[in-house]
């Protein structure tokens, strides 16, 4: 029963951005969509284990949430006309319900026709990056709708009260309330696409190494990202940033499989066992990222996935080619003031040049993380300088500095996983066998 339970959720997760763009994209309104998805999501949860999943699932969640939003659509016009407000937003034949089998089927010249099999999710990835929404709102706004994280889990990642990431996503919805439910012409493209990529990324890292909780990765969510990587690629198969992106995701989810033990332990990079890596994953990540290569000026996910690919080709962690990958983060670096790629950099620099040498680099990026204040920002940083530090302080024999090291580290994360892993690395300094 339970694996039937598990299965459930995950068909739940996978169709629900499908739902609620089918429902955006014929009824115009985001927020009370939303609001009947969540609701048909439930009666799915409740009904599902006992009647048996049905032969069509996304067709039965977008009839149950279409009813729910004619039904709550419906009162609110009825409210709106008691009260002698502005006229209706949607017209009166948006409010007919699709027929009993059937997903919405409207009809007219914005496209509301299209069948209901048809996969909206790509569109409410654009909509969800509408120009009008800062940065930071459309993050949210795309991790809330598309992929499917909660509020309080978006607020963590963000290091933001909930209230406060509630409030932004309240906004963004009512920024984009009365958008055209369409891909975005070509003219404003390369800025949406830059910031669905972005947003792509930062949910597949979610789901690689979770910023909090007691798991270090939820398949979910990085498969979502992968999913929805191929789906803008299909859409864009020239374009490079897509290609790398792509590239950079299948490259790095192939070696979940020896990123934890048995109970669960975080295993390093170097540390993994290399064959429990997906090596299918590695050949279409290492093609994926030698065609982006191909398709155009290296930007930073072409560059970064070919120092995955590096990574991944090394049979074994002393294979890994160093010199290589340093000439890489050098470009990554130049291109972008990343303050990730600049700790990985200073990892190449210390695989290549001494551990002292990657201490002299940590230690610059460090005083240039102090200076950044106490935001939210310089305390991630934080957490992975002194992840960093402490590895080449005991490469290079410091073992007092790096007990110290990977114990502040184990409290600035808030990651358990992580945590259990940097303070036994702690511990065993402590024992002087180890």
């Amino acid at each position: 029963m339970g694996r039937a339970t598990d299965d459930i959720e995950d068909l739940l997760r996978r169709h629900a951005p499908q739902v609620l763009g089918a429902l955006v994209r014929r009824y115009g309104h985001f927020d009370p969509a939303e609001d009947s998805v969540q609701e048909a999501l439930i009666a799915a949860a409740e009904q599902w284990p006992g009647d048996g999943i049905p032969d069509n699932p996304r067709g039965w969640l977008i009839r149950v949430a279409s009813r729910r939003l004619t039904d709550r659509l419906r009162s609110d016009e009825a409210r709106r006309r008691r009260e002698e407000t502005a006229a209706a937003l949607t017209p009166a034949d948006a409010f007919v319900a699709p027929p009993p089998g059937e997903g919405p089927a409207g009809t007219g010249p914005s496209g509301l026709g299209r069948a209901p099999s048809e996969d909206d999710t790509l569109t409410l990835l654009f909509l969800c990056c509408h120009p009008a929404l800062s940065p930071a709102a459309q993050i949210a706004l795309t991790l809330r709708a598309v992929g499917g994280l909660t509020t309080a889990e978006i607020a963590r990642a963000h290091l933001v009260p909930e209230a406060t990431m509630a409030q932004r996503i309240s906004r963004a919805k009512r920024a984009v309330r009365g958008t055209q439910f369409r891909q975005p012409d070509a003219r404003d493209r390369d800025q949406r696409l830059a910031a669905v990529l972005q947003v792509l990324y930062l949910i597949f890292n979610e789901g690689y190494t979770a910023t909090a909780g007691p798991d270090l990765h939820r398949t979910d969510l990085a498969r979502e990202a992968i999913r929805l990587t191929r789906a803008v690629r299909r859409l864009l198969p020239q374009e490079g940033r897509v290609t790398g992106l792509l590239a950079l995701m299948v490259l790095t989810e192939a070696r979940t499989p020896a990123r934890t033990g048995p109970g669960g332990e975080l295993i390093p990079l170097d540390e993994q066992d290399r064959a429990l890596w997906d090596r299918t994953a590695v050949a279409e990540g290492t093609a994926l990222a030698e065609e982006a290569l191909a398709q155009g000026p290296a930007g930073d996910y072409q560059l970064q996935a070919a120092i995955s690919a590096l990574h991944d080709e090394a049979e074994r962690a002393e294979d890994t080619d160093w010199p290589q990958i340093l000439a890489l983060y050098d470009l990554l670096v130049r291109r972008s003031p990343d303050p990730a790629a600049a700790l990985g950099r200073a990892v190449a620099v210390a695989m290549v040049h001494g551990p002292q040498a990657g201490l002299a680099e940590v230690d610059a990026l460090a005083e240039t993380a102090g200076t950044a204040g106490t935001s939210g920002t310089a305390g991630q940083r934080n957490h992975r300088l002194d992840a960093v530090r402490a590895h080449l302080l005991e490469r290079a024999g410091d073992m007092a500095a790096a007990r110290t090291a990977y114990r502040a580290a184990a409290d600035a994360t808030l990651s358990e996983p992580e945590a259990r892993y940097l303070r036994r690395r702690a511990d065993r300094l402590d024992r002087p066998d180890a």
